[in-house]
């Protein structure tokens, strides 16, 4: 039983040392700049906002979960919301990728999986809502109150999220500027 739950925790990809440097994060994990760059293909979004968006959601944490409540400040409760993994996707967000564009074996935590879900729903905020898909703010908050949410302007009455949003605009520029200067082999 051991050797089961020590042979499992070696899968679980352990974030980035620096999810602050892409061409880091790149460079630590191999794979991840060709899956982003195949979502990218595949979508039209750019690497770097789908990757802002991810830093954001998950800080690329491939098992990310909202906190716990906490029922009479000291047992732990039920999470606030079914949004999980790299791309912090909600259960019924994730049920309509799988059958729009995933496979069923497509993962909440896996990267590639993850990443491919942030340029699909992108795309589809683009398609419905005409947001630009280098538009790393207007689409994190189509990501963040769902299209209908941001259809309805939801996001006015909450100042703190249009920081938020402020933020993954300003770490997609940044993230841009380290693509363009490292070497990705």
């Amino acid at each position: 039983m051991l050797l089961l739950l020590i042979f499992l925790a070696s899968c679980t990809t352990l974030p980035p040392r620096n999810g602050d440097n892409l061409c880091a994060t790149f460079k630590e994990n191999e794979d991840w700049y060709e899956e982003a760059k195949e979502s990218s293909e595949k979508w039209g979004v750019p690497i770097n906002v789908q990757m802002a968006i991810m830093h954001q959601e998950s800080h690329f944490v491939a098992d990310a979960r909202p906190p716990r409540t906490w029922l009479l400040g000291f047992i732990p409760w039920f999470r606030p919301t079914s949004a999980y993994g790299y791309a912090q996707a909600l259960d019924g967000t994730w049920d309509l990728y799988l059958d729009d564009a995933g496979s069923w074996w497509a993962d909440r935590d896996d990267f590639s999986d993850a990443v491919d879900f942030i340029g699909w729903y992108s795309h589809i905020s683009h398609a419905k809502l005409g947001i630009s898909k280098s538009d790393a703010k207007n689409l994190y908050l189509a990501y963040h109150e769902g299209q209908g949410g941001y259809q309805r302007k939801t996001y006015l009455s909450k100042p703190s999220l249009k920081r938020v949003a402020d933020k993954v605009a300003n770490k997609a520029r940044e993230f841009q500027r380290q693509l363009s200067t490292c070497e990705i082999n």
